[in-house]
């Protein structure tokens, strides 16, 4: 967050954060594997 940058507070750039609501479980996981793999060069 950019209100904490430069302090012990600040989040470190290698922290995944993941805000999910009440999606279907398999859903979420799903998309998460997704992105993952897209991240890691795979366009599967």
């Amino acid at each position: 967050h950019g209100s904490v940058a430069g302090t012990a507070l600040e989040v470190p750039d290698d922290l995944v954060r993941l805000s999910v609501g009440i999606e279907d479980a398999d859903d979420l996981l799903a998309d998460l594997a997704r992105a993952l793999d897209h991240s890691q060069g795979s366009q599967s």
